[in-house]
């Protein structure tokens, strides 16, 4: 297996089956084909083919296809879901809670360390175990944890700055809720998320179903 020969848009489906794998291995079953998977999915086959042949230790046997329960451990592998990585949220708001609160990062091999705001009437508080703290001390908890992702879910306004301190502090990797480009050194990997490009595809979609 080799992540570096993955293009963004298998790394995109990997999770996809992951999920319906555990829910295959759930009800008992024991193997699961390439195309059993495509029409379950609404994939291509020959797409399916490929991304098992990416990431499955093993070829499979005709008319069989490969074991559930050993191309779960491989995507995971894949994935590196079972390495833990670490990570410090910036914005303590209803997304940076709801997020913070989340119990299934593990699953992800992702575990938050360090909750912070400047918002006095929230520092201090507990969210999910952990007491969320000022910014100012965002170099200091890095210096223990070096923790490598930084999520931002600041206002946009705040988005630009929040990242240069992240950055500053020696995170290489940035989750930004933010809803606003970032401008980093190239050497930092950003992931954008965005609820209104999603909701536009939706949307598109919608009016498509309707014409």
């Amino acid at each position: 297996m080799n992540r570096k020969n993955a293009s963004k848009n298998q790394l995109l489906r990997m999770p996809t089956y992951l999920y319906h794998l555990r829910m295959l291995d759930e009800s008992g079953e024991k193997f699961v084909t390439a195309p059993q998977l495509a029409r379950a999915l609404d994939l291509n086959v020959e797409l399916v083919k490929k991304d098992l042949a990416l990431v499955s230790t093993s070829e499979g046997t005709p008319r069989v296809g490969r074991e559930v329960g050993q191309l779960i451990k491989d995507i995971i592998s894949f994935l590196e879901y079972d390495q833990t990585t670490e990570a410090i949220l910036v914005g303590c708001g209803s997304l940076g809670k709801a997020l913070a609160s989340y119990e299934g990062w593990s699953e992800f091999g992702l575990k938050i360390v360090a909750i912070f705001d400047n918002d006095i009437s929230i520092i201090g508080q507990k969210v999910n175990g952990l007491t969320v703290l000022p910014l100012e001390r965002i170099k200091e908890v890095q210096e223990i944890y070096s923790a490598p992702i930084g999520i931002i879910t600041v206002p946009k306004e705040a988005a630009q700055i929040t990242a240069e301190r992240l950055v500053k502090a020696g995170c290489k990797a940035l989750w930004n809720f933010a809803h606003v480009h970032l401008m980093v050194p190239r050497r930092i990997v950003v992931q954008d998320e965005s609820m209104a490009s999603s909701l536009a595809i939706l949307n598109h979609r919608l009016k498509e179903l309707d014409s």
